[in-house]
């Protein structure tokens, strides 16, 4: 951006005045928003004239980016075919069938009480999804050990759906203003992530995954005050008119489906508890992790070694040695990263030419992991 000139009559400041007018006058901003953002622009022209206005222009300008980045009443449409659902469900996730019937149960709801997204223009007014009766997502929790596939339940769950999917981490989350941004007063403000996740998802209706919510901050206060914020979040009273301190204008939330993750609830408020359906996902069995490993983590890892299924061969009587690295671990993220390890190293050898397919068995699976690594360690 250009250094905004300190003359009214100036050539380039009036361009750029009315450049950044135009920006507001074009973009497909509420009504009552583009009124706010259009004064806010008469008060740089009523500035200029006295020379004087460049640090206000550089403030006005970031917000009127932020506020016309916001995709006002965009929204992807739900994919609700229960047969596609409960197939891709099945295809990314072996067992948790309690938490792929409350996926379907939700997605059957949402089917026989669909959103109508009409969309309705008037004289430049916004364009407003209006719903039929008032039918909200429900906000699930996943409460589980780590490792054990809440974060890949989520996004397969926005695949299901067709929506656009983006992750939250609350973990050790310290300000309130990290959710709900600061207020312009302060010189390096910026929206808080709710918007900034509308932004970069470019619709209103993302599902955002709330990772990690017993995790924010350690400080008592703190925390109380960002579990306020996620009540409001949450709250399908409250959230179609969310107010992010930065934009200060209500925007709708109601639309969004919002997904948390906990290990455990004892930090969580019984207020905040209220608003969660929890699903719980039990520790796997070593029988569980032995299909998980063949069928759905090492296909994968195959693909991102770029490696083909019949060049490695792992004997059945190896498993239990992948399985169980360092004695029980009730996830499956210690075990893709050892199936990662015994990919790479093939992947080595392969590209060193000293083999074409290759056999893991007892005695050398050794070869590709490391000797600290495993029930032999």
């Amino acid at each position: 951006m250009s250094q905004a000139n300190t003359a009214y009559g100036d050539s380039d400041t009036i361009s750029e005045i009315e450049e950044l007018s135009e920006k507001v006058e074009s973009a497909n901003l509420p009504i009552g928003l583009r009124e706010k953002a259009l004064k806010m622009v008469n008060r740089l022209r009523r500035m200029a004239k006295f020379g004087s206005y460049s640090g206000e222009y550089e403030l006005i300008e970031k917000y009127v980016d932020w506020v016309i980045s916001i995709p006002w009443a965009k929204y992807s449409e739900d994919n609700l075919e229960l047969a596609n659902a409960k197939e891709l469900l099945d295809r990314n996730h072996f067992g948790l069938t309690s938490v792929k019937i409350r996926i379907l149960e939700f997605l059957a709801v949402a089917k026989l009480n669909p959103f109508d997204q009409v969309g309705v223009v008037d004289e430049g007014y916004e364009k407003m999804a209006k719903m039929k009766e008032a039918h909200h997502a429900p906000i699930l929790c996943f409460v589980g050990i780590q490792g054990i596939g809440k974060t890949s339940m989520a996004k397969s769950i926005a695949q299901a759906l067709d929506r656009k999917f983006i992750r939250i981490s609350l973990g050790a989350m310290g300000s309130v203003t990290d959710l709900k941004g600061q207020s312009r007063a302060f010189l390096d403000a910026e929206p808080g992530q709710i918007i900034k996740s509308l932004v970069r998802t470019e619709v209103m209706n993302p599902l955002i995954l709330l990772d990690e919510i017993d995790k924010v901050s350690e400080s008592e206060g703190r925390r109380a005050d960002i579990n306020a914020t996620l009540l409001e979040i949450l709250d399908p009273e409250q959230n179609p008119s969310f107010s992010d301190s930065y934009v200060d204008y209500p925007v709708d939330l109601s639309r969004v489906m919002f997904i948390a993750t906990a290990n455990n609830l004892s930090t969580l408020s019984a207020a905040l508890l209220d608003r969660l359906e929890i699903i719980r996902f039990s520790s796997y069995s070593d029988e569980e992790k032995e299909q998980i490993a063949k069928h759905y983590l090492f296909p994968k890892v195959l693909k991102a070694s770029g490696l083909r299924q019949e060049q490695i061969e792992i004997a059945e009587s190896v498993w239990p040695m992948i399985i169980r690295p360092l004695g029980f671990d009730a996830g499956v993220r210690q075990l893709e990263r050892n199936i990662k390890q015994v990919c790479r190293g093939i992947a080595k050898q392969v590209v060193e030419g000293k083999a074409d397919k290759f056999t893991i068995t007892p005695e050398n699976f050794r070869e590709y992991l490391p000797a600290d690594i495993g029930v032999y360690s």
